[in-house]
């Protein structure tokens, strides 16, 4: 009976959300946190429909307990929440569940493991990416569930290749396999890589320093060796062992020691430019792309004008801030015009600046990989769309263009769209297209006519340490960094504070400078030790001024990138074999 009521209030608090959202899409109004209990609330009702086949466990309430305060504590570990210690024991709960199931069943039980593991991360991913479904509904439930299923698969690997090894190798099995998992997510097509361990310490910047060695996934390594070894002192009861405390104590202190010495030694040295950054606050929902562009340009040029000076170096507008430019024409924008004829008035300015570019290819012209078409007057023309930045300058030639390279999926790119191209009418009767935005191999960094290089990544670039060391690495060399974003897809929630702060540990991976704008959000400045600074509000109208210190030296990170990911991999593929290799062996001394 308890079951039925409490499945009957579920649904009607999920459907009150869902409707109370729905009028406020109709008002225009944003959803800001609505999106968590109609989640939740949601799959609970799908829980309870579905309980009594949920699992064979006898003590199923119990791993389902588990399983939710796993998910629970790895949330509150994660910022904005500055609960990062709860991270080093997140994964405890979710240990304990695969050595129940693995003392319950004397063969594989990948379902029964697969099924705890995917609520304990459904219940993570919503409560710290909520604020996907903001930008679009459907799509944010599918990225939800996706990631939360990525997330079983080393658990799941993890369980069979202990029973198949019968447990010669402990717990290093899901260390490669959740290390490899990670590493796959930062480079295939379908990549949410949001929630990588590591960039749980964006909160407390000061304990990673060392991320200048390791990148994100050194604080992944470290999350998991401390929840490993918490769940070893929990499971042999070793309560007063002081050995075993210690060793706990040196895997979790040692490291935040060691942070703390280099942030509060670490110098930076090098010559200084001065950049002014703007905000410009416009809502992407409802303002952005419907306000007139020309009154866009006032409100740039009345916002720059209040900073701006001769001494300013650079001056730095968000991304997607003009639209509907010609790549091979870029000034024949009214906007950009007008932008280019404004810095020079100064001397020492540079502009840079993101827009939404397209190129339209001419007859016999080699066709990029994202290719639109559009039929005019019978005459088929083929153009490709970029979400670019460009940098204008005093006296140059021709006009540096990037194009954003590492796009957002369903958004931006439609992942393996040569495998879904059954699915093409229906994009482009929604408007929208399964070819995707038009990307570039390498990084491009922008040179101003000293010589400053300043490399500039576009919004969900930021979020990928080794992807974004191309803009530092010798044959790019940019001297300090600018991060350019449109954070008001999200509403004034936890996505763009974390967005915010993982921009920390990119500063602090290549000891670079970061100038960050954000169309609404939070713009501010990075120093190379990852310390953010004068960063404004959200739904302000803000610009900002700072002087920024100039860096050259390579990181041993920015030279090798994410070599644990890929050790981490590496050691995946082998356990794999090993498990393969054995179960097969097995199964041919079992037929004869």
């Amino acid at each position: 009976m308890l079951k039925y009521i409490l499945c009957t209030l579920f649904t009607i608090v999920a459907f009150s959300v869902g409707y109370t959202m729905f009028s406020m899409n109709q008002l225009g109004e944003e959803w800001g946190y609505f999106s968590i209990p109609l989640l939740l609330f949601s799959w609970g009702v799908i829980w309870l429909l579905f309980e009594k086949r949920f699992s064979k466990m006898p003590h199923k309430w119990k791993l389902f307990a588990l399983a939710t305060i796993g998910g629970l504590v790895l949330a509150m570990g994660f910022p904005p929440v500055p609960l990062t210690f709860l991270m080093f024991i997140g994964f405890v709960p979710f240990l304990i569940i695969e050595d129940e199931i693995n003392q319950h069943f004397q063969q594989t039980a990948k379902w029964e493991v697969a099924k705890y593991m995917f609520h304990g991360f459904l219940v993570w991913n919503i409560l710290s990416t909520y604020w996907v479904c903001n930008t679009a509904f459907v799509p944010g439930i599918v990225a939800i569930v996706l990631n939360s299923i990525f997330m079983t698969i080393p658990w799941v690997l993890f369980h069979q290749t202990k029973k198949v090894l019968n447990g010669r190798f402990t717990y290093l099995p899901l260390i490669a396999y959740w290390l490899g998992f990670e590493y796959v997510h930062l480079n295939w097509e379908i990549s949410w890589p949001w929630l990588t361990l590591g960039n749980a310490f964006a909160e407390f910047h000061s304990w990673v320093q060392w991320y200048e060695y390791t990148g994100v996934f050194g604080g992944s390594l470290w999350i998991l060796l401390s929840n490993i070894l918490i769940f070893s002192l929990w499971k042999n009861k070793a309560i007063i062992n002081a050995k075993d405390w210690l060793k706990l104590a040196t895997v979790i202190l040692m490291p935040i020691g060691c942070s703390l010495l280099i942030y509060h030694t670490y110098e930076a040295d090098g010559a200084t430019v001065e950049v002014t950054v703007v905000q410009p606050n416009y809502n992407p929902h409802y303002e952005k792309f419907t306000v007139p562009a020309s009154e866009q340009l006032r409100q740039y040029i009345r916002l720059s004008e209040s900073k701006v000076d001769s001494n300013t170096n650079y001056l730095v507008f968000p991304e997607t801030s003009f639209w509907l430019i010609d790549q091979e024409n870029i000034l024949s924008n009214y906007s950009l015009k007008t932008l280019n004829n404004y810095i020079k008035q100064y001397p020492k300015l540079n502009l840079v600046t993101g827009v939404i570019a397209r190129k339209i290819f001419k007859k016999n012209e080699p066709l990029g990989n994202a290719i639109r078409t559009r039929i005019i007057e019978k005459d088929t023309i083929y153009y490709e769309m970029y979400n670019a930045s460009i940098q204008l300058s005093n006296d140059q030639t021709s006009i540096p263009f990037y194009k954003k390279s590492r796009l957002v999926p369903g958004a931006e790119i439609m992942p393996y769209n040569k495998f879904f191209f059954f699915l093409k009418p229906i994009a482009d009767k929604l408007g929208g297209s399964l070819a995707g935005h038009g990307i570039q191999d390498k990084r491009t960094v922008f040179t101003n006519e000293d010589g400053v290089k300043v490399g500039t990544m576009i919004c969900y670039e930021s979020i990928y340490g080794g992807f974004s060391t191309g803009y530092v690495k010798e044959e790019a060399g940019a001297n300090f960094l600018t991060i350019i974003t449109n954070d008001g897809w999200w509403d004034n929630t936890a996505g763009f504070r974390q967005h915010l702060r993982f921009a920390s540990l990119r500063a602090i991976e290549y000891r670079r400078s970061i100038a960050r704008s954000a169309i609404t959000g939070s713009s501010c400045f990075i120093n190379q030790r990852g310390d953010i600074r004068q960063a404004t509000d959200y739904e302000v109208e803000a610009v900002i001024k700072d002087k920024i210190i100039l860096n050259d030296k390579i990181t041993f990170y920015t030279r090798w990138g994410d070599l644990i990911g890929r050790l981490g991999l590496f050691a995946a593929i082998i356990f794999l074999l090993n498990m393969f290799a054995k179960g097969w062996l097995q199964r041919r001394m079992d037929e004869t």
